[in-house]
């Protein structure tokens, strides 16, 4: 999973070698951060936040394979 979020945030930046994907752990869940240039935020969101859905809907849908929950959280 996070690789498959990593590959596909960095093909939408400027900057790929300054995207840091963190996984974090949880009972019920997983959530994983990802960090951008301060520069690529924009890219990354995209108009009224659509790209960020469809990375967090992507995400969800492999997610569902498994029966997990997981959250994308994007953090310049």
């Amino acid at each position: 999973m996070k690789s498959m979020i990593e590959y596909l945030v960095k093909e939408l930046v400027d900057e790929p070698d300054q995207v840091v994907i963190n996984e974090l752990p949880g009972e019920e869940s997983t959530t994983y951060e990802v960090r951008v240039a301060p520069g690529d935020l924009g890219k990354v969101i995209g108009k009224q936040g659509r790209i960020a859905n469809a990375l967090r809907t992507v995400a969800k849908a492999v997610a569902m394979k498994d029966k997990k929950k997981v959250y994308v959280e994007i953090i310049a």
